[in-house]
């Protein structure tokens, strides 16, 4: 598996101050440097954390592939086919959500995502989809055109070392073996942890992970470096 690391929080806390440290740049250069092979931004529409520099500076200066979170809307259609990440990762967004609270509902905005796809294939993007790891999603997104889901784990997460793990955690290794043979490929993530992401090893064929609050809180202690190094181990 591989590890696409979000730098939001990185932001966050440097919009705490409203100034320019931590630069979220060179906290993008230290994830690549040890071991990130995507770097993960969320484009909010409120601009809570990343705002459109960082991302246009990111997408110019790191060498692994920018994978750009955002939400179905026009504004961001736009800003992705201007920047032309490597990637984007469609999710669901809520102004009152702290973090993103659950996957896109893909199955009841079907025609609405499938034109939205589109024109970001057409310009050579991958395209992801954010969903819960259930049936009806799975196949709606495989309808769509985009090549990816990413399935969201909060679900997992949340109840890892409680006795609803194991439903939670079939669910996703169920949801990933339907999303493969319908041909599309598979990455994961919310929530997942030092503690809890060993488990993803049990899932076949996952291509990547993509963590960010956990790494960046581990970060403020032994240092960013050395969080995503400890990451990148225990995936591998």
């Amino acid at each position: 598996m591989l590890l696409g690391v979000n730098i939001d929080h990185v932001a966050t806390l440097r919009n705490a101050r409203g100034g320019a440290e931590p630069d979220v740049l060179l906290a993008a250069r230290i994830c690549e440097e040890n071991g990130a092979t995507s770097i993960t931004t969320h484009l909010r529409e409120d601009r809570r954390h990343i705002k459109d520099q960082d991302v246009e500076n990111i997408s110019k200066e790191i060498k692994t592939n920018l994978n750009l979170e955002m939400a179905v809307t026009e504004e961001m259609g736009k800003i992705a086919l201007k920047i032309l990440p490597h990637s984007v990762c469609l999710v669901p967004e809520k102004r009152q959500e702290v973090t993103t609270e659950g996957g896109l509902d893909v199955a009841c905005q079907l025609e609405k995502i499938t034109a939205f796809v589109k024109p970001l294939k057409n310009a050579g993007i991958i395209v992801s989809l954010f969903i819960d790891p259930s049936e009806e999603q799975v196949k709606a997104s495989a309808k769509t055109g985009a090549q990816f889901i990413e399935m969201h784990t909060g679900a997992y997460s949340n109840a890892f070392g409680t006795p609803d793990e194991e439903k939670e955690f079939l669910n996703l290794k169920n949801a990933t073996k339907l999303a493969q043979n319908l041909g599309l490929k598979v990455n994961a993530g919310h929530g997942l942890n030092y503690e809890n992401v060993h488990r993803m090893h049990e899932i076949e064929g996952l291509y990547e992970l993509n963590i960010g609050h956990s790494i960046i809180s581990k970060a403020v202690f032994v240092g960013l470096d050395k969080a995503v190094k400890e990451m990148k181990d225990l995936i591998e």
